[in-house]
């Protein structure tokens, strides 16, 4: 299996958030009767309820350190370093990604969520400090 595949199912799962965000944030808007000009300044869409707020929340966060995901992944994959540890650290990485998103939409609950963030952060250093080795070794 390729090292990629992780890349494209993170990808499919940020764009199955998006849907999501826009399948509970517009009948939230539409019952506030929120004018959608009123989301031009950040944050104006805060008087909607926290259910339809947690998705776009989430959305915002797989735009945020997914991109260190992608670019360690890729540089992994263009050097030749992917190997089956790689690919396993890549995959748990896109696995606790999305706990991290149903703890945050669903679960809602702060350290969850926080211990999760952390949790998938390991994966991350441990790819890149594993390149840096290859590079210098």
């Amino acid at each position: 299996m390729s090292i990629l595949t992780p890349v494209l199912a993170l990808i499919i799962w940020t764009l199955v958030i998006w849907v999501w965000m826009y399948a509970t944030r517009i009948p939230a808007m539409k019952k506030a009767n929120v004018n959608p000009q009123t989301a031009l300044h950040a944050g104006a869409l805060s008087i909607l309820p926290t259910n339809a707020r947690v998705v776009a929340d989430n959305y915002n966060h797989l735009l945020e350190q997914p991109v260190i995901f992608y670019a360690l992944i890729f540089y992994t994959h263009l050097v030749g370093a992917s190997d089956p540890l790689s690919i396993w650290l890549a995959w748990s990485y896109v696995g606790l990604r999305t706990a991290h998103s149903f703890a945050q939409i669903v679960l809602k609950k702060v350290m969850v969520r926080f211990s999760l963030f952390v949790a998938s952060t390991i994966p991350l250093f441990v790819i890149a400090i594993r390149n840096l080795v290859t590079l210098i070794g």
